[in-house]
């Protein structure tokens, strides 16, 4: 077996790998830029090389520092995690110049798959089912106008050596290719060193649904069951299971030997991910065709760890080395559901703008990679697992993905490991820049995720207004005002025993109003919990100063984070933020002298939702401008955001010019 491997990646992958090697008996490398110098998996690793800038460009993307970081401290292999490096034929051509083993597929199967433009036209000679579409190289905007008309709207565009959710745009019109096709180039360069498009039928009711492939150096491929992965925002995942609620036994079984005779004819070995575009229209489950293979480790793959067992980075390292699979089709079965919600550093609430910064408070539900504690790694610790790359303290920067960690559950049931999700996105703890634990809680809950009617489009389709936090029930609500008001009393207590200039004669208020929202609530604590007249079966256990309180109500739990306030507290738990004014009861009556605060107008600026490079500004001062009109381009975290007019209008002034650097709420131009 390898004794030294060098792992060409970041994050939490980089711990990930940096796990099953040191299991394994295996040294590990890690190589950094700036921006990670004091991050997590260089500190995990054995060894590390500092590899320049923290633009990834600079450093990460150089193929030539990653090589010479391996020579330089002897690792035998180099494993390129997921993204950089892990899909560039250069990349492992220039290893296997040196000698050094790539944990991964071989150079052919990378050249033939990693191209969505000619894997397309293999898949197609092999007779497998594909989407329709145009398959060759598009010239220009012009031409891609063309393209559409004649494929038919709807159509999605794609950079040819994307990935991820970078580069990909859904076209209805032809003024959606004409404002998109040039975005859509831009991205595949600026991501992934491509502005080659290509532009296929976008198939409705789709669902996104992939083979998981294992293969060996000696003939041996297996899949490794199903992901349904459908639920996805601008193209990207956000939620991912295993199995799909969707597919059968006869489809996977159908599924799986497609995508096993695929990749025999690539000559395919390690682990790899074969995705389909199902539609979810044909209840025979048989209308499946071929989008892509990822040539790589999969973001999602603890999932299938989950239902499976088996450890995909110790097989692709035991691969690598030659080894033979230990295990047959006929050994590959489905324990339980998994699922995985990727915790990103982005705000909801605000259109899911993205969030940078410093992490001042980061605790998960269970512990990271330094120590686990999990007696079966695959699962975590009671069926809770974490991978992440992050600490409480360290910065999530503009230079990579907004991921700030993943969150995988594993239950007997699907409904169980959803449950998990719940219980466990209540625990995260994360202070200082905006995530989306609400969103991903609120899917969670939502009646169509557990029916299991999943589409592409559900984030689209369940909040076409945005996401203002979960559905809350009056119930829940009412249980919320009896722990707020649990929650004043203790803290009143405590100001009166801390002040003690009264020989803690004077009782705390036991008796409250609470509002949430619009509703209102009495709430009395002196003898039992009453809340409007009705008792309550409630534990609660807080002291003041606590972030997280965790009560028992009327066979419910609740895990809620506190955060006070002047006129109260804000109340988080169950996917959505709960503003709490309360007053003791005798002077809730002075509440009708309170003068309502009118937020300032600021539809007259267009104003930069988040930290980003301004790409363009299409417009100058005396422009007229049209409601929905573009204004600005503005690029964060790899992807770009179109800026439009709210309302018809003048340009007034404008602040800022193409290149600038700007900060979130920066205003770059004025209207009148």
């Amino acid at each position: 077996m390898f004794k030294k491997i060098l792992i060409a990646n970041r994050g939490e992958i980089a711990c990930r790998v940096i796990k099953t090697a040191r299991r394994m008996g295996i040294q590990t490398v890690a190589v950094y830029s700036d921006a990670d110098a004091r991050a997590p998996f260089v500190s995990m690793a054995d060894e590390a090389v500092h590899i320049g800038p923290s633009p990834a460009a600079q450093s990460y993307l150089i193929a030539d520092k990653i090589i010479a970081a391996a020579k330089q401290t002897g690792a035998e292999a180099v494993h390129p995690g997921y993204g950089f490096l892990s899909e560039r034929t250069s990349f492992a051509e220039a290893l296997a110049k040196e000698g050094i083993a790539f944990v991964g597929p071989p150079v052919g199967a990378i050249a033939a798959m990693g191209d969505k433009i000619e894997s397309k036209k293999l898949a197609m000679a092999a007779g497998v089912n594909v989407v329709p579409g145009f398959v060759g190289v598009i010239e220009d905007t012009e031409h891609a106008v063309r393209i559409s008309g004649e494929i038919g709207y709807p159509v999605m565009m794609k950079a040819s050596a994307g990935g991820g959710g970078k580069g990909m745009r859904l076209a209805y019109s032809e003024q959606d290719v004409r404002e998109g096709f040039e975005a859509t180039q831009r991205e595949g360069l600026n991501s992934f060193g491509d502005d080659r498009v290509f532009i296929e039928k976008f198939i409705l009711n789709p669902r996104h649904i992939e083979i998981q492939i294992l293969g060996d150096q000696h003939g041996n491929i297996l899949y490794l069951n199903e992901r349904e992965c459908s639920i996805q925002r601008r193209h990207q995942k956000v939620v991912e299971e295993a199995p799909s609620p969707f597919v059968t036994p006869k489809m996977r079984k159908a599924m799986g030997e497609q995508c096993v005779a695929l990749s025999r004819a690539v000559g395919y070995y390690s682990a790899g991910t074969v995705e389909l575009i199902v539609s979810g229209a044909d209840p025979s489950g048989e209308s499946f065709y071929f989008l892509e293979m990822n040539t790589r480790l999969q973001v999602e793959h603890p999932v299938t760890e989950a239902i499976t067992g088996i450890d995909l980075v110790e097989q692709m390292i035991r691969v690598a080395y030659g080894e033979k699979l230990a295990m047959t089709q006929e050994d590959i079965g489905i324990d339980g559901w998994a699922i995985e919600n990727r915790v990103y550093a982005e705000d909801p609430y605000r259109g899911f703008l993205p969030s940078t910064g410093r992490l001042v408070r980061y605790d998960p539900p269970v512990a990271g990679w330094e120590d686990d504690g999990a007696a079966n790694g695959r699962r975590g610790v009671d069926g809770v697992r974490v991978d992440d790359g992050v600490y409480e303290g360290g910065e999530v920067s503009m230079f990579y993905d907004p991921m700030i960690a993943k969150l995988v559950t594993w239950g007997e049931t699907r409904d169980a490991a959803a449950d998990k999700q719940v219980a466990a996105l209540d625990a995260f703890e994360i202070e200082g820049l905006s995530h989306n634990i609400d969103f991903v809680s609120a899917i969670m809950q939502h009646p169509r995720f557990r029916s299991g009617e999943l589409t592409t489009g559900f984030i689209a389709e369940e909040y076409p207004d945005g996401f203002h936090g979960a559905a809350t029930s009056d119930r829940v609500k009412a249980h919320l005002a009896a722990i707020a008001a649990f929650i004043a009393t203790a803290r009143a207590d405590r100001a009166r025993q801390v002040d003690g200039q009264l020989d803690g004669h004077l009782e705390p208020p036991y008796d409250w109003e609470v509002k949430i929202a619009d509703q209102s609530f009495s709430v009395a604590l002196e003898d039992d919990v009453m809340v409007d007249g009705e008792p309550l079966d409630m534990g609660c256990s807080y002291t003041p100063g606590d972030r997280l309180v965790e009560a028992h109500i009327e066979g419910e739990t609740y895990t809620v984070k506190v955060e006070p306030n002047r006129t109260g507290m804000k109340l988080t738990t169950r996917g959505a933020i709960h503003q709490v004014r309360l007053l003791p009861a005798h002077l809730a009556h002075l509440t009708r002298h309170m003068i309502e605060k009118v937020p300032p107008d600021l539809s007259k600026f267009l104003i930069c939702p988040m930290p980003g490079l301004l790409v363009s500004l299409n417009v100058a001062v005396g422009d007229q401008v049209e409601a929905g009109q573009p204004l600005a381009v503005v690029e964060a975290m790899k992807m770009e955001n179109i800026l439009r007019a709210e309302k018809t209008a003048t340009v007034k002034t404008v602040n800022a010019k193409p290149g600038d650097s700007l900060a979130v709420d920066a205003v770059i131009l004025e209207l009148e």
